[in-house]
């Protein structure tokens, strides 16, 4: 398996995975949720503005992360901190959970990071995804003080420092 930049003739499919990803999440009638796979879809809306990598093995996309160096994908979010990444939308293929794809995107998005000279990443997380928490637990991320929306959806916030190459 090879973590990489994604390529835009990789776009659609890379999109498409993550959506699935997601999918699961979604329950009938959440427009909001909806919209939401839509966004994560749109991987050529986002690579102008963040780094979008993949997990590839035989040419197929396996799962994707995006990553927030400098400027944030939603221009509603809080301005990233100087020495902040931000991990978003990672997304595994279903029929390729369990072999660690989400693990080898997380490792590839801390050496970015840290090449980018950032020395700590976040992440939000809902409590509709027990199984990604608990990954992010084992990595070493700390929670810090969930974010809260006007509606009552709650964002978990996770942090973990960057360490040395």
């Amino acid at each position: 398996m090879e973590v990489r930049e994604v390529r835009p003739d990789e776009y659609e499919e890379a999109g498409h995975v993550t959506a699935l990803a997601y999918r699961e999440f979604v329950q009938p009638g959440e427009a909001s949720w909806e919209e939401y796979l839509e966004e994560i879809a749109d991987v050529p809306g986002r690579a102008g503005r963040s780094l979008v990598l993949i997990a590839v093995e035989d040419e197929r996309v396996l799962g994707s992360a995006t990553l927030e160096l400098g400027e944030r994908i939603d221009d509603e979010d809080p301005p990233l901190a100087p020495d902040e990444a931000h991990l978003r939308m990672l997304g595994v293929d279903p029929d390729a959970r369990g072999r660690g794809v989400a693990s080898a995107l997380i490792d590839g998005c801390f050496d970015r990071a840290r090449r980018a000279g950032r020395s700590r990443m976040t992440l939000h997380t809902t409590e509709r995804m027990p199984i990604a928490r608990g990954m992010y637990e084992r990595m070493g991320f700390r929670r810090l003080e969930d974010r809260v929306f006007p509606d009552g959806f709650v964002l978990l916030t996770f942090e973990k420092a960057i360490p040395p190459g």
